[in-house]
């Protein structure tokens, strides 16, 4: 544990100093998360010797998780979502199940899974992470349209995944009809209890004799959101989607809260993310890749540059999205930290084919981490205008007329 809190420590001073840099190059924290991690790791210098089975390992995965859903949800309100919903509607509504359908197709056809668990790894692997895309969704250059687009639909298939998630790692592991209706006991709680804990709180601090002082009001969303934690523990209600509903419900009853909360809430998943990244990049030993087949890594290529474009065509067929526009939406599906997660709970349910899929899943998680954040700055530039004429070269020519430049040419 002391050796993980020092190398987490380093790697995070390591890419605060170099984030400036990150954001107009190639170069990326997850990135350098990751790699740290893996030199780190078992097989390499075995700094961070971590397994799966490690509890650090899950109980890390488990918070980073519970606050990127619940910071997800709060990106996510009702009122948000009304205003412009067309386009990141289309994409999870028709793109996300044609996504989840054709990663299936890849993986019962390339590597031979039944279909349950070919239908399970397209589930695992359906969520999209904007973090790995940050220099495209953060360039107000790109249009508007599509970095909402980009935002929204990422901010809320991770939790529209995670019912098909469990109920297809169900099914998978052969669950009869009475553990089918308790997973089902289990979501319903968690749902209750991330709608009812913000509504609550919410109310109460809108009441005459209670309200929450200006340097407190950030940590209003963070008790809503302990609590939610703390009560789906207790009751043993699906934790994931009680801290997405929570996430979703305070946005929407409660935007002063959210307010509050949306800059330190974000530092805090990020953190808990890029630690989390860290652990994995440990996981991924130089033995664990060897040990995935070839036709694994045709799967691992094939979801990334096949199973999203083919999904989200025909899905933005009609709307008024560019080519360019929408072969970047193609292109920025990247496997974030929801699937990390989503991949080690199908590991940790021990079904027969659980060390495979994670494999799978894991690598195309690596592969999506590298190709995606290496190529986010060289798509934003995609979308830069037209350079505008340096200001010592428009003061070196005088203007014929008031009306404009010499030639009487149209101005730039």
């Amino acid at each position: 544990m002391t050796a993980l809190l020092v190398a987490f420590a380093a790697v995070l001073l390591v890419a605060v100093l170099v984030s400036r840099l990150a954001g107009r190059t190639i170069l990326s924290t997850a990135v350098l998360f990751l790699v740290a991690g893996f030199v780190l790791g078992s097989g390499v210098t075995d700094v961070l010797p971590l397994t799966p089975e490690d509890g650090v390992v899950g109980t890390l995965a488990e918070l980073a998780l519970f606050a990127v859903l619940f910071t997800d949800g709060m990106r996510a309100g009702w009122s948000d979502l009304r205003s412009a919903w067309r386009l990141p509607g289309r994409a999870l509504a028709l793109g996300m199940p044609l996504t989840l359908g054709v990663t299936a197709v890849l993986a019962h056809w390339l590597v031979g899974l039944p279909w349950a668990e070919s239908l399970l790894v397209g589930a695992v692997l359906a969520p999209t992470d904007p973090v790995f895309a940050a220099a495209l969704v953060g360039n107000e250059k790109v249009p508007q349209r599509l970095r909402h687009l980009l935002n929204v639909e990422s901010g809320l298939n991770d939790g529209i995944a995670l019912p098909f998630v469990v109920v297809l790692l169900a099914v998978a592991s052969g669950s009869q009809e009475l553990e089918l209706g308790t997973l089902g006991t289990e979501l319903a709680v968690g749902l209750v209890i991330g709608v009812v804990v913000p509504l609550v709180a919410v109310r109460l601090e809108a009441t005459r004799f209670l309200a929450a002082s200006r340097a407190y009001e950030p940590l209003t969303a963070v008790a809503i959101g302990l609590l939610v934690l703390g009560l789906g523990q207790a009751t043993h209600g699906n934790l994931f989607l009680a801290a997405f509903a929570a996430g979703i419900t305070t946005a929407t009853v409660g935007p002063r809260q959210h307010e509050a909360f949306e800059e330190f809430g974000e530092l805090v998943s990020e953190l808990l993310k890029l630690a989390a990244l860290l652990v994995f990049g440990a996981l991924i030993s130089p033995q664990f890749l060897a040990e995935i087949p070839f036709l694994g890594w045709v799967l691992a290529l094939a979801v990334l540059v096949v199973a999203r474009p083919v999904a989200l065509f025909p899905s933005f067929l009609g709307t008024p999205l560019t080519v360019r526009e929408q072969v970047a939406a193609a292109w920025f599906g990247p496997k974030g930290f929801a699937s990390v997660v989503y991949g080690l709970l199908v590991l940790d349910a021990g079904i027969p084919a659980g060390e495979e899929i994670f494999h799978l899943v894991a690598l195309t998680i690596v592969l999506s981490i590298l190709l995606h954040s290496s190529t986010d700055v060289v798509v934003a530039r995609w979308f830069d205008g037209p350079k505008e004429t340096p200001a010592w070269h428009d003061g070196e020519r005088a203007p014929t007329s008031a009306g404009g430049p010499p030639g009487g040419g149209a101005s730039g």
